[in-house]
Formats: C-alpha cells, sequence, structure tokens
C-alpha cells in the first residue's frame, strides 16, 4: 500500500534520482520499498492493435528522439492508412458524407493543441502541434482550423475513400440519421510515450462516431477528455463513446487519481465506474482508458470486453488486453 505522502516524497525526488525517506519511521521506508523504480527505459502504448504506430514512435525514441515527437510520428500512421475507417484520410463520414476530424497533442511542461471538425487534412495531429506550438490558443475548429492549416503549408486532399463512400451510401437506406458508435470497429488512436529522459508525451487522433450529426465533435480533441498528461504524475488517453468520456474528463480523472497514489490500472478502473454509476443501460457503451504512470507503469480498463492496447518497450511490442467491468 503506497500512502500519499511517500507517493509526493517520491515525485518530488524523481528527478534527481534521490528517493526520500522518513527515517523515524519504518513503515514508511518499507512502503516506499514497494514503488517501483523509475523507467529509464523509452517506453510506448497506444489503443488497439497499432503495432506500425508503436514501431514509428519506437523509431523515434530509440534514436533518443522526444516522446512528443515520437507520438506525433506514431499517430500519422493510422491517420495516412486508407484501411483504417476511425482514423484520418478514410475515415468514416458524418451523416452528410463528410470526413471530419478531430486531434490533440500535449508535452511534457503541460503545453497542448488541438483540432476538432477539420476537414480535408490528412494528419490532424500534426496541425494540432502546429497550434500548439505557434499559436496562442489550445483549440482551432472547423473552418479556422482548415484556414490556419492551408497557411501552415498543409495541403488540401478528399479524404473519403471509396470504401467508406460505399458503406456511408448503403447506411443511408435504412439509417433514419441515426449515429452509429464504432462498436468493435476499434475507434480512435490514443499513444503515450516516455523518452528517454522520462519525459511524457501524448497524442489522440479520430474521424469520430460513423454518421454522426454534422458539426459533432467527441473528447478527443478536447484536453482532459482525450488526453492529459502531467509529467509529474503520469499521462492517460481514452477510446470509445465520446459523450460519455465528456461528461466526466475521464483522462484528466485518471491522472488525478494515480497523483493520489492509484496505479494506473485501478484509475483507468475507479474513472469507468463513474460512467457505469451514471447508465443504466451499458448496452452498446464502449469506453476504455489507457493510462502510464512516471514509474512506467501501464494500466487499462473499459466496459466492454474487447479493448486491447500495444505496448512496446525495448524494441518488442506486445498486445494485452485490458480488464474490463462486464
Amino acid at each position: 500500500m503506497i500512502t500519499r505522502r511517500s507517493f509526493f516524497n517520491r515525485l518530488a525526488w524523481a528527478g534527481t534520482g534521490i528517493i526520500a525517506v522518513s527515517c523515524s519511521n519504518e513503515t514508511e521506508k518499507k512502503q516506499e520499498a514497494l514503488i517501483p523504480p523509475i523507467s529509464k527505459k523509452p517506453i510506448v502504448v497506444s489503443t488497439w492493435k497499432n503495432i506500425k504506430a508503436n514501431e514509428a514512435a519506437w523509431q523515434v525514441l530509440s534514436s533518443g528522439g522526444s516522446a512528443l515527437d515520437a507520438v506525433e510520428a506514431g499517430v500519422k500512421i493510422p491517420e495516412a492508412d486508407p484501411d483504417d475507417q476511425s482514423v484520418g484520410y478514410g475515415g468514416r463520414p458524418d451523416r452528410d458524407g463528410n470526413v471530419t476530424l478531430d486531434a490533440c497533442i500535449m508535452d511534457h511542461l503541460g503545453n497542448a493543441g488541438g483540432v476538432c471538425f477539420l476537414q480535408h487534412i490528412k494528419h490532424p495531429i500534426s496541425v494540432a502541434r502546429k497550434v500548439m506550438e505557434e499559436t496562442p490558443h489550445v483549440l482551432l475548429a472547423g473552418d479556422g482550423a482548415l484556414q490556419f492549416a492551408l497557411s501552415k503549408g498543409f495541403e488540401k486532399e478528399n479524404l473519403l475513400t471509396e470504401k467508406s463512400k460505399l458503406e456511408w451510401l448503403e447506411w443511408l437506406k435504412t439509417a433514419k440519421y441515426q449515429p452509429v458508435a464504432n462498436i468493435e470497429r476499434h475507434d480512435t488512436i490514443g499513444m503515450i510515450a516516455m523518452d528517454a529522459s522520462g519525459n511524457l508525451s501524448g497524442a489522440c487522433t479520430t474521424s469520430g462516431m460513423a454518421y454522426k450529426l454534422k458539426g459533432r465533435v467527441g473528447d478527443s480533441p478536447i484536453i482532459g477528455a482525450g488526453l492529459f498528461v502531467d509529467n509529474e504524475v503520469g499521462a492517460a488517453t481514452s477510446t470509445g463513446v465520446g459523450e460519455l468520456v465528456l461528461k466526466t474528463l475521464g483522462s484528466f480523472l485518471v491522472v488525478e487519481l494515480m497523483r493520489q497514489g492509484l496505479s494506473p490500472n485501478d484509475a483507468c478502473k475507479e474513472a469507468v465506474l463513474r460512467i457505469v454509476k451514471k447508465n443504466k443501460d451499458l448496452t452498446n457503451m464502449q469506453v476504455g482508458y489507457l493510462a502510464m504512470n512516471k514509474y512506467g507503469e501501464v494500466g487499462g480498463y473499459c466496459i466492454q470486453k474487447g479493448f486491447m492496447y500495444a505496448e512496446t518497450v525495448e524494441g518488442k511490442t506486445e498486445i494485452k488486453d485490458a480488464v474490463s467491468h462486464l
């Protein structure tokens, strides 16, 4: 059992490599010994089976690159993949046939940037980073986000592939204009990385709920909902039905729970239970959280079975099943 006091002592001395222990308290010393050492090895985790994304991020980390560069490089892989119909190019459109994208990015200093309801740009994560680094703002939306991207040299493209178009046209025949949650379609990619310096960064990007109402924005571009990073504590990201995550500011909640001493897995579990308690009918409710603390410990928890995540350490990637409520 880790006390709140010992957890904060550990964080305060983490950067120096010195562990603060109260010599007058044997219990505290024993508890301190249970805390794992800070990971000095680069590590990257992402939602679902995003092996190629992890590999791209690992190439950056293994060459001494920053966690920020790693997560951007990593999530750009599914953004450019036309076969991934829930992220970027090839994503399923809204009910009017428009592919609209949401993304955000956050670094170890607490800087953040995002875009939402962005059309025609293949890599919204890179636009989000430009928002973070080259404007005084955090979030740009719609046509404003598009004009900003074009001013920064991004190319305007048609993101609706023939495959996604045909599926949308088929859906229209019987749709009654109801959006479709991407249940078991492996929606969104959220990625967290720790570099060799022990710094954390994260990224999240998606084309959102299939056949959504025009203008709908989910949790993915919202700092504190789809992604949150606190370099003193850890980072978290989410996947699933964005409306449920938005109502509870899930990723921020996970990080704050880790600040209080919970493990990544237990923090993710508590964030899921906050949703479960407020919703009697969990049918088709898909929400999963993925988190990493400052020591490189990773955990995940979800409502429905099926949520997996990819974890890469020392160049080796494993696909792991998150613990589920149901």
